[in-house]
C-alpha cells in the first residue's frame, strides 16, 4: 500500500498556492545579505541600511527585517534606535512563544511548507536567534547606561530558554510519531550528497543544544554582579562553565566572585571586554533526489539547507592591548557559527519530513493532471517545471550576527585608556564600578562602542538611567591602519540624532 495516493482535487489548490506564494518562494535571502555584509565590512553602514530598506519594501515587515536593522543601527552606536528595532522583533518572538505554547507538537501544520517550500512559512527565527535577541538588547541597554533594562533582558534570556526547551521536546515527540506513521527516515546521514560533516563535527556535537551560549550566561553573571546581586550572578557564571568547560575566564568568574568586591578600590572599574568577529554563516540550498512513493516508486528532488561559514571570515584576535603595554588574552567563549550548525542539526528531522511530504504532494498534483490527459496533461508538464523552479530550502537566517564572541576582563583605574584590538586603537573612557566595552571586527573595519557610565558602588538601589554622551561614539577604522593622531580616530559614522 503506497504512503500517498493521487487525487485530482489536489491539483487546483497546489496551482493556486504556487501562484499566490511565488514572491516569497523565490526570494534569495543569502544574496541580499551578502551584499549588505560586504558594505558593513567596508565601513559603509549608511549604504547597508539603505539597501536593507530597499530589500524590504513590503508592508508586512518580518522578524528578520528588525533583527538585521537592529544590528546595523547598533554598529552606528544608535542604541535607542537599535533597541527600538529589536523590541519590535521581540514582540514577534513573543507572539511565537504564545502560539507555540498552545500548539506545541504541531510542527508540521503549515500547509505552505508542505506544498511549496519552507520559504513560505512565517519566519519565527532559529532558537539561538530568539535567545541571542535578548542578549543583544541587553548589550544595547548597557551601552546606553541602563543596567536595569539590561537586567530585564538577562532575565528574559533564562525564561526564553526554558520555553524553547519545552516546545522542542513536544515537537520532537510529535515528529517521531508522524515519521513512524508515514515510514519516513529522519536522519540526515542517509541523504546521499548532503555534506554531513558540516553538522557532525566534534565541535558541533559536543554542544549541549543550539540555543544556549556561554557568553549570554557569563554576561548575566556580570550584570547581576554589577547590580550587587551575587546570589543571582553565581548561577550565571556556573551555567557558562557548564556550556563551555575548561575556560579560565569563565571559571574565574565564579571562583573569585565573593572576593572581587572587596579587592576592587573605589576609583577602579571592573571592565568586561567583548570582542565580536566576522558574520554568522549563510544558508544555501542543495537539491538531493529522494525516493518517494506516489502510487509507484519515484525519485523526487528535495532541497535541504546547508550552512556555509563566511568565506571572508574575520580572524578572531587572541589578545587585547591596554595603554600600549598591558596585554590581555581573549578567550573565545561562543561561536555562533557552531551554534547555528547545531541548531540546523537538531532541525533536520523536521526539515526532512516536511520535504518528503512536500515532494509527495507535488507529485500527486502532477500525476492527477497527467492522468486526465489532453490540456490537463500539458498543465501537468507545466506544473512539473514549476515544481523544479520553486523547490528550494529556506535560506533565511540572522546574518549580521557575529561568527564568534571572545571576552577578556580586567580591573582598571577609572578614566581614559588606550585599547588596541586587531591593529586598531581607540581611547575609551571608563567610569563606574562596572563597564562593558563591545568591539566588532568585520571585513577591514573595527567598530568600537564607547560605554556609558556604569553603576556606582556601593550599589544599594537601582542605578539611574544615564544616556550616552552622544550617538557618534562608534568608530570604524581599517584593521590594518595604525593610529597616529587623534584626528585619525575621528568617527567615520556620524549618528543622526
Amino acid at each position: 500500500m503506497p504512503l500517498f495516493t493521487s487525487s485530482p482535487g489536489l491539483a487546483l489548490p497546489f496551482v493556486l498556492m504556487l501562484t499566490l506564494s511565488g514572491c516569497s518562494a523565490m526570494r534569495s535571502y543569502d544574496n541580499e545579505l551578502k551584499q549588505t555584509i560586504d558594505l558593513v565590512g567596508q565601513g559603509q553602514l549608511d549604504q547597508a541600511l539603505t539597501q536593507h530598506e530597499a530589500n524590504n519594501t513590503g508592508g508586512d515587515l518580518d522578524l528578520l527585517y528588525y533583527l538585521e536593522k537592529g544590528e546595523l543601527l547598533r554598529l552606528k552606536s544608535q542604541y535607542k534606535d537599535s533597541a527600538g528595532a529589536w523590541m519590535l522583533a521581540d514582540r514577534k518572538v513573543n507572539e511565537w512563544e504564545n502560539e507555540a505554547k498552545i500548539r506545541a507538537g504541531a510542527i508540521l501544520e503549515n500547509v505552505g511548507a508542505v506544498v511549496l517550500n519552507d520559504k513560505t512559512r512565517r519566519y519565527d527565527g532559529h532558537d539561538y536567534e530568539k535567545v541571542m535577541l535578548s542578549t543583544r538588547l541587553a548589550l544595547d541597554h548597557l551601552s546606553a547606561g541602563d543596567w536595569n533594562a539590561a537586567r530585564v533582558e538577562i532575565k528574559k534570556t533564562h525564561e526564553r530558554e526554558a520555553i524553547i526547551a519545552e516546545i522542542n521536546a513536544k515537537d520532537a515527540e510529535a515528529l517521531e510519531q508522524e515519521s513512524k506513521e508515514k515510514g519516513i527516515a529522519t536522519t540526515f546521514k542517509d541523504l546521499n550528497g548532503y555534506p554531513v560533516e558540516t553538522l557532525n563535527s566534534a565541535e558541533v556535537t559536543r554542544l549541549k543544544n543550539g540555543y544556549q551560549s556561554a557568553f549570554s550566561h557569563y554576561l548575566a553573571g556580570f550584570v547581576y554582579e554589577a547590580l550587587n546581586e551575587q546570589g543571582l550572578a553565581a548561577p550565571g557564571y556556573r551555567q557558562a562553565i557548564e556550556l563551555q568547560p575548561n575556560i579560565k575566564i569563565l571559571e574565574d568568574g565564579l571562583a573569585t566572585l565573593e572576593a572581587r568586591t572587596s579587592l576592587r578600590k573605589p576609583a577602579e572599574t571592573d571592565v568586561l571586554f567583548v570582542v565580536e568577529s566576522g558574520a554568522a554563516p549563510a544558508l544555501s540550498s542543495v537539491t538531493i533526489p529522494v525516493p518517494v512513493i506516489v502510487s509507484n516508486l519515484g525519485v523526487i528532488p528535495i532541497s535541504f539547507p546547508v550552512l556555509h561559514s563566511d568565506p571572508s571570515r574575520t580572524p578572531q584576535p587572541s589578545t587585547l592591548g591596554i595603554d600600549g603595554k598591558d596585554t590581555l588574552p581573549l578567550a573565545g567563549v561562543t561561536s555562533l557559527d557552531t551554534m547555528s550548525k547545531r541548531a540546523l542539526r537538531d532541525d533536520m528531522p523536521g526539515i526532512i519530513v516536511r520535504g518528503i511530504l512536500r515532494a509527495a504532494a507535488k507529485a500527486m498534483s502532477q500525476k492527477a493532471l497527467m492522468d486526465q490527459g489532453g490540456g490537463a496533461a500539458i498543465a501537468g508538464i507545466a506544473l512539473n517545471i514549476a515544481n523544479v523552479i520553486t523547490e528550494s530550502a529556506d535560506e533565511r537566517t540572522w546574518r549580521t550576527l557575529p561568527a564568534t564572541i571572545s571576552i577578556a576582563r580586567a580591573t582598571l583605574p577609572s578614566g581614559k585608556h588606550g585599547i588596541a584590538i586587531g591593529g586598531s586603537k581607540q581611547s575609551i573612557d571608563i567610569k563606574g564600578s562596572h563597564a562593558v566595552v563591545v568591539t566588532r571586527l568585520l571585513g577591514n573595519q573595527v567598530y568600537w562602542s564607547q560605554p556609558a557610565y556604569g553603576p556606582q558602588m556601593p550599589v544599594y538601589a537601582a542605578p539611574a538611567v544615564i544616556e550616552p554622551a552622544s550617538d557618534d561614539s562608534a568608530v570604524a577604522t581599517k584593521g590594518t591602519a595604525k593610529s597616529k593622531k587623534k584626528k585619525a580616530r575621528k568617527p567615520v559614522h556620524q549618528a543622526k540624532g
